[in-house]
């Protein structure tokens, strides 16, 4: 039987890198990782890699995920994040493939309160949102054979050109001994991409299409997580500062509800603290090694 081709784009980032890993342990597939070696931005630089690589599934985890970084720079933020998804999603429409793009809980505004479904409208206030939504429409309206899946607060390491994570900003602070900042008014769900990219996995096998939220189950505020993270790590919970990121006294809440995974019934997200648990162990072994 002939192999299933996986091409993941943005293989170098935080997630990319750990379903890299993961997808490669599975010898049925084959799974072909390019970042900045094929920009997606080039429709031909698309099409010619669609050539060579033949794939199945394009899973396109490709994006400028710093939001300081977006509203300074608006043009190269929906030309990575959106035109870069478009040129995708066109030659997995061309190709025949499947392609699973990956967005963010940043497409909703911030204010609603109690959780956001696959069904609630999108209102994205940031440079970043905007752009991600945008790719989210170019996969839907370009690619009959599309999934769109959007988490929250991705932690995980990866390579050093990457933007530090949450995970690593705190820990960090508790190695030095430094106190920080955590809001109190900042609430989600915190998904490890190790989590997400077993979630990815499990679509593969899949015949489902649209749109699925995958974040973890439980919520929590900011500080709530820094402390849970310096705590586990066997640092000082006390150096997690209480703050406040709304300017107008109401919180900041982009918690989304896993509705569509829920009713297909294809796969279970696991409590956030558990899942960080889970991380850990993992951090403190390659430690250790």
């Amino acid at each position: 039987m002939q192999k299933d081709s996986i091409w993941i784009t943005g293989a170098a980032g935080r997630l990319g890198s750990a379903l890299v890993q993961l997808l490669k342990s599975d010898m049925d597939q084959k799974v072909v990782g390019t970042d900045k070696d094929v920009d997606i931005t080039n429709m031909e630089e698309v099409d010619q890699a669609v050539k060579i690589y033949r794939p199945n599934v394009i899973i396109n985890c490709a994006s400028i995920s710093n939001a300081d970084f977006c509203e300074q720079n608006i043009v190269q933020a929906f030309k990575v994040n959106a035109l870069g998804s478009r040129n995708l999603a066109s030659a997995a429409r061309r190709t025949n493939a499947k392609i699973i793009q990956l967005s963010t809980d940043d497409i909703f505004e911030g204010k609603t309160e109690g959780r956001l479904t696959e069904f609630d409208i999108p209102e994205p206030k940031t440079a970043y949102g905007k752009s991600k939504l945008a790719a989210e429409n170019y996969v839907r309206e370009l690619c009959p054979k599309h999934l769109i899946v959007r988490s929250s607060w991705v932690y995980g390491a990866a390579g050093s050109n990457m933007q530090q994570d949450y995970f690593t900003f705190v820990t960090e602070h508790g190695k030095n001994g430094t106190q920080f900042h955590a809001p109190v008014d900042v609430i989600s769900t915190p998904t490890s991409a190790n989590e997400l990219a077993q979630f990815i996995r499990c679509l593969l096998d899949k015949t489902e299409y649209g749109i699925y939220h995958a974040s973890c189950e439980g919520v929590c505020t900011r500080h709530e997580f820094a402390q849970a993270i310096l705590s586990l790590m066997g640092y000082d919970a006390s150096l997690a500062i209480e703050s406040y990121a709304g300017k107008d006294g109401k919180q900041i809440s982009t918690l989304l509800e896993n509705l569509m995974m829920k009713m297909t019934e294809i796969y279970s997200m696991p409590h956030w603290m558990d899942d960080l648990k889970a991380y850990v162990e993992v951090i403190k072994h390659r430690t250790a090694d």
